[in-house]
């Protein structure tokens, strides 16, 4: 049964070193298979906050961790323009990974990661024509029996960023990426960018996808937060199970929230004891 630990959007710059100790205690208590980090290392991709950032990674690595990772768009320089379009990711490959399209395969997941982080657009995401046939391809040697795992920085989907109704943007070519999850079988979508937490079925947010799990992580260290305090994710996967349990900062230490278990039927995953009428 594997178990994951998802962190998201670190933000070393702009992080509260208190969090970054318990970040650690926690997934080391947890024990994982794999941790996953779905981008924004640093606030502003400088030399010093990467530093730090490699020093969190190897505290990782050094105590027996499995680390996959993806750059977030925070990892690609703002305001040196040169650097920004012309080498946006050199810090990110020589401090975090020289990897931007990892692929980690653990006992019962297959673990892929996709760079969605664009000098052009730099906020907003995107995918590749390359990228989409790299999914497909990835997947298609994956076992049948296997969790099929997709990891972006930026979500597929428009989600809510706040307590309105305001939503922010889907990835830019979402029709083509939708139309590979599908078509490749993943089961779970893990990304952050929004700094909240969250868990919905692909179908409640795009009526025309398929029954893929979609994962968001809060922002684990960051002192900028968005209506609700810092977090991460753990998630643990049986087979046709998969129980998300939200780390919540409590001030002193994370605490664990209620874990939520969702059970795949009919090609998708509902939460456990809803009626099969109130998901449709």
């Amino acid at each position: 049964m594997p178990s994951l630990i998802h962190l998201s959007d670190l933000h070393f710059g702009a992080h509260d070193p208190r969090l970054v100790a318990a970040v650690a205690e926690r997934v080391d208590e947890a024990k994982p298979d794999l941790v996953v980090i779905s981008g924004d290392f640093t606030q502003r991709a400088r030399t010093e906050q990467f530093k730090e950032a490699c020093a969190f990674l190897a505290g990782l690595r050094d105590r027996g961790h499995e680390v996959l990772a993806v750059p977030g768009n925070h990892d690609v320089p703002l305001y040196d323009v040169l650097r920004r379009f012309l080498s946006p990711l050199t810090r990110y490959k020589k401090f975090i990974d020289d990897e931007l399209c990892p692929l980690q395969e653990i006992k019962g997941a297959t673990v892929l990661g996709i760079n969605t982080a664009r000098s052009l657009t730099f906020k907003d995401g995107r995918v590749s024509h390359e990228q989409v046939d790299f999914i497909r391809d990835t997947f298609a040697r994956t076992p049948s029996e296997a969790a099929r795992i997709l990891v972006t920085h930026h979500p597929l989907f428009a989600l809510p960023v706040g307590e309105g109704p305001e939503l922010g943007k889907a990835i830019g070519r979402q029709e083509l990426a939708l139309d590979v999850v599908e078509e490749a079988g993943v089961d779970l979508l893990l990304a952050g960018h929004n700094h909240r937490a969250s868990v919905n079925d692909a179908t409640d947010l795009v009526t025309r996808a398929g029954g893929v799990l979609v994962v968001q992580a809060g922002t684990a260290t960051s002192t900028r937060v968005r209506d609700e305090e810092q977090s991460f994710n753990r998630i643990d996967i049986d087979g046709d199970r998969i129980e998300i349990t939200v780390q919540r900062w409590g001030g002193s230490g994370f605490v664990s929230g209620d874990a939520q278990t969702y059970r795949r039927s009919e090609g998708r995953w509902r939460l456990a004891g809803q009626p099969l009428e109130a998901a449709h």
